[in-house]
């Protein structure tokens, strides 16, 4: 089997092959359907919509619903976990996680979160709902979520109970809070191989890091980002899509001393965008994937970091996923 890639559209979801000459576009599914993430597992491929889950388990040829469980419609965020068969998670608007424990065949809602969300009255700028939860880190045991508007949630018992990460308040602010919180405007969440407790947070005030477990935050670039990656090899490594604000001036950048300094990481790139930036990373084997927020995707290989079009028939990318062969 050739690995394959996944890319969550407005307009239903693609499926990729990759053979010698790259990547192809293999196939179609979920059509009207506008798909908002995706994740991939064991043959499993799960796809996140406005009105629930889809299951497909023939690697997107046919799709079942795999909503049974859910009590929100909109999902947001979607993710396997990496070392527990048949674990899944589900982050939704207005903010909720749901947990799967049989590979979607049924789903269970978190009361925590949204007893958390009625009590701090989280919130979205560009939404009526009470915030959302847009992103998972997983890694053993441990897990966090991240919420917009409300800040990092841990669990420590694989999703089975939720609460606030001690270093963030939960409450709801477009502006910093004092060190060493973490700002509550989080758009993904990062947890590095090496240890559950290494954790980094793409928010609306800055890129932070966190080495205890999200007890307590350092805030190493300020500035409006959404997605960053981490070298499994190399915590020190990081790449980040900064911007100067919403959709505005975006760029990737690169450090190699743990955010202390960061340079230019945007060959092959036309930068600063002037209305997007990246949205989220996908490392793909020895590649690097970027969804950008006008919806292009964007890939380079990690050895040296020059950026080519992926798939660039395919518009609309919201989020995609790998499965290797």
């Amino acid at each position: 089997m050739a690995d394959l890639l996944f890319l969550a559209t407005g307009d239903g979801l693609v499926v990729a092959r990759r053979d010698g000459e790259g990547w192809r576009e293999a196939g179609r599914g979920l059509a009207g359907r506008r798909v908002t993430s995706v994740t991939a597992r064991e043959g499993l491929v799960l796809a996140g919509t406005h009105d629930g889950v889809w299951r497909s388990a023939d690697l997107g040829s046919t799709w079942q619903d795999a909503s049974r469980g859910l009590t929100v419609g909109h999902v947001r965020w979607l993710a396997h976990h990496p070392g527990m068969s048949g674990l899944a998670f589900a982050g939704a608007e207005p903010a909720a996680v749901f947990v799967s424990r049989d590979g979607a065949a049924s789903w269970r809602a978190c009361p925590e979160v949204i007893a958390l969300r009625d009590w701090y009255h989280w919130s979205l700028p560009y939404s009526p709902e009470a915030g959302c939860v847009r992103g998972f880190a997983l890694h053993g045991a441990r897990a966090y979520a991240a919420v917009e508007v409300g800040g990092v949630l841990r669990s420590d018992d694989a999703g089975g109970t939720w609460r606030l990460a001690d270093g963030s308040d939960g409450r709801p602010s477009f502006s910093a809070p004092p060190a060493p919180l973490v700002d509550p405007d989080v758009h993904s969440i990062v947890v590095h191989p090496s240890s559950p407790d290494l954790v980094d947070a793409p928010t609306g005030n800055g890129f932070y890091r966190s080495t205890d477990g999200g007890r307590t935050w350092t805030r190493l670039y300020r500035c409006y980002c959404r997605a960053a990656w981490t070298d499994p090899a190399d915590w020190q490594h990081i790449l980040l899509g900064p911007a100067d604000g919403v959709d505005r001036n975006g760029r990737i950048e690169e450090s190699h001393d743990g955010g202390q300094t960061w340079q230019a990481a945007s060959t092959g790139l036309a930068v600063p965008w002037r209305d997007y930036m990246v949205e989220r990373f996908v490392q793909a084997g020895d590649a690097l994937l970027a969804v950008l927020s006008n919806g292009e995707t964007w890939s380079s290989a990690l050895a040296a970091l020059t950026w080519h079009p992926l798939l660039p028939a395919v518009g609309g990318v919201a989020a995609l996923a790998w499965l290797p062969a």
